[in-house]
């Protein structure tokens, strides 16, 4: 079964809980997930839901993509599929997907994400997507061993792949990135 309306709801909700000054920036998604429109779906226009994948190699690195519609360096990660049943899995498998790398490499953090954001996106018409907003729930993982590299690309979305130092990859896609590496090594 598909991701429901009430647990994305419920994790945003819990989300606001622990990061209560991003209520604002928050406001319309916790308005839209109101209305109960299957926003795991990507074709749930106004919004829908992705997620990404911070992905911490040996506290010193994080490993980001170059996402190939976007042009820009990023974490893992896209929309969720209809046989996703959870978030964090879904951020996993974003993240083994696009990279190539072995899920048994890979341990989360924690259990609950470390950033949402509420972003606009442009219209597609390649993909017949209008203007649109994605919120985006990011996971923190960890690696289970400091040799891990990544695979073979999905190079229908990646361009490269590549490990960066923490303050670049902090320049590259913003201060979500401190909080993947200050993310329990616990599942809380």
């Amino acid at each position: 079964m598909a991701i429901s309306d009430s647990a994305i709801a419920s994790a945003l909700a819990a989300y606001l809980e622990r990061y209560p000054d991003e209520a604002e920036q928050l406001s319309e998604p916790v308005r839209l997930l109101g209305e109960g429109r299957d926003f795991a779906s990507r074709r749930s226009f106004p919004m829908h839901v992705t997620v990404g994948a911070l992905l911490v190699r040996d506290e010193a690195e994080i490993l980001l993509i170059e996402h190939l519609a976007y042009g820009i360096t990023l974490q893992p990660g896209g929309h969720l599929e209809p046989t996703d049943t959870d978030l964090r899995a879904a951020a996993l498998r974003e993240l083994t997907e696009e990279t190539g790398l072995n899920p048994a490499d890979v341990l989360p953090a924690s259990q609950a994400p470390v950033y949402i954001e509420y972003g606009e996106v442009p219209a597609r018409p390649d993909k017949n997507e209008l203007a649109h907003h994605h919120l985006d729930f990011g996971f923190a993982f960890r690696t289970t061993h400091a040799s891990v590299d990544v695979g073979c690309l999905q190079e229908s979305e990646v361009t490269g792949a590549a490990w960066y130092p923490l303050a670049a990859a902090e320049r590259l896609v913003g201060h979500r990135i401190a909080r993947a590496v200050s993310a329990p090594a616990r599942l809380s």
